[in-house]
């Protein structure tokens, strides 16, 4: 069960007897008796229940990044907040959208439902949008015919693998951003499975070029060479966003690393 779904659970349960205990329960309670422990807790727990619910429904929610696919811009244990309402208004539970308000952009950071087991969160950067010809090869980046800028910069220390990377800054349509590249790493990192409109993409032993289908988006990690991403199992449809990475707000193991992502 997701926690939305447990969260939306105990709203509806501890709003239903809240709504009793107002209508009917307190009138026929003896004067002074105390309520019975499941009313007083239910009574108790709905409002801050239903704040919770809302704001992470529709505002903004916690969650923390577990891998390392998206190094150096988050890292393994970076609690990260995403704004759930950048990309419209959407239903909680089911996902539906019932606002539009904008869409994703190349460059932004966006958790979304893992396709093949949408109970899973991942978090990548959004890289093709619908329509997008995306092509990269020998560890290069290519978006409608034109190659993505990049520029090299000092080698990345990883504190985890104790290893150095090549390090580049990217500029994908404005928005700059730090990926990692490892020279021993294969061009095509892993053999694509099979997925929705896996017949848009060609893969060879450079790399993969695929077109993105309407209402989906073609999603990377920073960490190009330690990343299960598109490449692999394909394309994230609009029905499975669920928002914009925008702040860290705390890492147990690097305090200063609040405020750093935007």
């Amino acid at each position: 069960m997701s926690f939305a779904l447990f969260l939306l659970i105990l709203l509806v349960v501890t709003g239903a007897v809240w709504g009793l205990e107002i209508a009917f329960l307190r009138k026929r309670r003896a004067a002074g008796a105390k309520q019975p422990w499941w009313v007083e807790y239910s009574v108790s727990f709905f409002p801050v229940i239903l704040i919770v619910f809302l704001l992470r429904s529709f505002l903004v929610e916690p969650f923390k990044i577990p891998s390392s696919s998206m190094v150096p811009t988050l890292l393994v244990g970076d609690f990260i907040l995403v704004n759930k309402f950048t990309y419209g208004i959407r239903l909680p539970v089911v996902n539906l959208k019932i606002v539009e308000l904008g869409s994703p952009k190349r460059g932004d950071v966006m958790v979304f439902r893992y396709p093949e087991d949408p109970s899973l969160d991942y978090i990548k950067r959004v890289v093709g949008l619908p329509g997008d010809r995306v092509e990269y090869r020998n560890k290069r980046l290519t978006i409608n015919g034109k190659p993505v800028p990049v520029r090299q910069m000092d080698d990345y220390l990883s504190r985890e693998r104790m290893q150095f990377s090549r390090r580049f800054m990217e500029n994908l349509s404005g928005v700059e951003h730090e990926i990692l590249l490892e020279d021993d790493a294969p061009a095509m990192m892993s053999s694509a499975r099979s997925f929705p409109y896996a017949g848009n993409c060609n893969y060879n032993a450079s790399g993969v070029a695929c077109t993105v289908p309407p209402g989906h988006y073609f999603m990377m990690g920073d960490n190009r060479d330690n990343s299960s991403d598109s490449r692999v199992w394909g394309f994230v449809p609009d029905e499975n966003i669920v928002g914009k990475a925008f702040f860290i707000w705390l890492n147990l193991n690097e305090l200063g690393r609040f405020g750093s992502f935007r």
